[in-house]
């Protein structure tokens, strides 16, 4: 457990060990005015509540794969989750309940779980961040979601001033959302996911993975099969990372596909035009859900579309707005996703909201 004091400053120097931009995969963020690592669940409990106690505000950052930090940094303590490692707590003929560390890196964890013979992660290889994070934003990915696998949660409740341990239905899962998401009541000390013993991947669900794979949607394939393809597709859209590739300096995905109720959905259909088929997914409720990178694209926004001061959409995915160095900084990236969350709304009359978490800045 170790401790780093920063007066704030404006501006991030990536050669401060207390400039946040070292600890997020944009590769932007100002100062931290102290920074915290922690090690274990009890040096993660330890740091906040001796943060509360100097009345300081706390931001809990761990892979740094989801979270845009302003260019003023922030002000209080931020605590840097460096807990490893996983372990069997249940286990049956057919299934494994495996509890996770929050700081133990994501795709480490996936990569074991196949190893291991153990089906339910597969498909979220390649996504970067610590496991502690998945259940923040019910991480999903060609076709599976940690929800669907999360039993429990463990989180230190700021609140009740007590770890406590969260069932699945008592977390609030919903498309890209919990109710750990846009609270910093709960600090997420591990995960428990019950997997299933098995060879063979779940269902493959999503068509661009069946396809990739060769088979039909439905199918299972081999666990190490399903891996390798869903690394081969992320990488080919920068979102594996990668410190040569300025693609891959981004948060993911920025902007959530859009869910319209039917009516909503039925005047964008009429704006659409000879624009062709938007792809669309039907959701519970009678809403649509739309991919927002069509959106963004048919708007006028292509891969490669420069923003200010050196920040882009990736020129491989049009969701993934990047970091490509230079003067680049919070503001510019901000403004970039202004423009192109107005444009698209100027277009189809659809409202993107952003993925990430927005911290010091908004759009």
């Amino acid at each position: 457990m170790s401790d780093v004091y920063a007066e704030p400053t404006t501006g991030a120097d990536p050669a401060d060990p207390a400039t946040l931009a070292r600890y997020t995969t944009l590769r932007l963020g100002g100062p931290a005015g102290r920074l915290a690592t922690a090690a274990s669940a009890d040096e993660i409990v330890q740091q906040v509540q001796e943060a509360e106690l100097r009345e300081d505000p706390v931001l809990v950052l761990a892979g740094g794969s989801n979270v845009v930090i302003g260019d003023q940094g922030f002000p209080g303590t931020v605590v840097l989750i460096r807990s490893r490692g996983y372990r069997v707590v249940a286990e049956d003929a057919d299934t494994v309940t495996v509890r996770v560390e929050a700081g133990e890196p994501w795709d480490d964890l996936v990569a074991a779980t196949v190893e291991h013979g153990w089906s339910g992660l597969e498909c979220l290889s390649g996504i970067p961040g610590s496991a502690g994070a998945t259940p923040i934003q019910n991480v999903g990915a060609y076709g599976q979601e940690v929800a669907e696998t999360i039993v429990a949660v463990e989180a230190y409740d700021r609140s009740h001033r007590a770890v406590v341990r969260i069932a699945a239905e008592d977390c609030g899962f919903a498309y890209r959302g919990s109710i750990f998401k846009y609270s910093d009541r709960w600090v997420v000390l591990s995960v428990d996911f019950r997997l299933t013993r098995a060879p063979l991947s779940g269902p493959v669900r999503y068509a661009e993975l069946a396809r990739a794979l060769g088979v039909e949607v439905g199918d299972r394939v081999p666990l190490a099969d399903a891996r390798a393809t869903v690394l081969r597709l992320r990488a080919g859209k920068g979102m594996v990372l990668d410190p040569d590739d300025p693609d891959t300096r981004s948060v993911g995905s920025f902007f959530t596909n859009p869910v319209l109720e039917r009516a909503a959905y039925d005047l964008f259909r009429e704006r659409v035009g000879d624009l062709g088929d938007p792809p669309n997914w039907p959701c519970p409720g009678d809403r649509v859900k739309i991919s927002a990178a069509w959106l963004i694209d048919k708007a006028g926004f292509g891969r490669g579309y420069p923003g200010p001061a050196g920040v882009a959409i990736s020129s491989k995915h049009t969701l993934a707005l990047t970091n490509r160095g230079g003067t680049a900084g919070t503001a510019a990236l901000v403004a970039l996703a202004r423009e192109i969350r107005d444009g698209v709304h100027a277009r189809f009359g659809v409202t993107l909201h952003p993925e990430p978490v927005l911290i010091n800045c908004t759009i």
